[in-house]
């Protein structure tokens, strides 16, 4: 199966992908540390196959699928031309900000506070986390008070 070309990152709003597509995204974002970077279908099927039991099949629509929404390249694989080493075309940072936009939305009708308030009450901090926390919060504050 030959890989359609790759479309650019949705412009129109944030890139949407399932639970099932975050597995094979995230084997994608560790093979971007490779040399070459990339990874052929074989190595994200190796890496996803114990965890989940899919089928080699499986994960290859799953590679389709986010080939076509833009999460992922596809190119010929220059030591195995009939092969295809995809690549991620958005970063990790970029599908978590979406998705975390996305969460704040649905759950907490986009209140960020409601969303701080509820985790921090049922999260272990470690000291370093918290000083963080309180860090972020301080700088919210400070750019809030020029706003008034």
């Amino acid at each position: 199966m030959t890989p359609e070309p790759s479309p650019p990152v949705p412009a129109d709003g944030p890139l949407s992908i399932s639970d099932a597509e975050w597995r094979v995204m995230r084997a994608a974002w560790d093979a971007e540390r490779d040399d070459p970077p990339g990874t052929v279908a074989a190595a994200v099927i190796a890496a996803v196959t114990p965890v989940t039991g899919w089928s080699h099949r499986t994960v290859r629509t799953l590679l389709a699928r986010l080939v076509k929404k833009g999460a992922l390249t596809a190119e010929p694989d220059p030591a195995a031309p009939r092969r295809h080493r995809y690549r991620a075309a958005v970063s990790e940072r970029q599908c978590v900000q979406a998705e975390g936009r996305s969460f704040l939305e649905r759950v907490f009708g986009g209140n960020v506070g409601a969303a701080l308030v509820h985790f921090a009450e049922g999260a272990e901090l470690t000291p370093a986390q918290a000083d963080e926390l309180r860090r972020l919060l301080d700088e919210a504050e400070s750019k809030g008070a020029g706003d008034d």
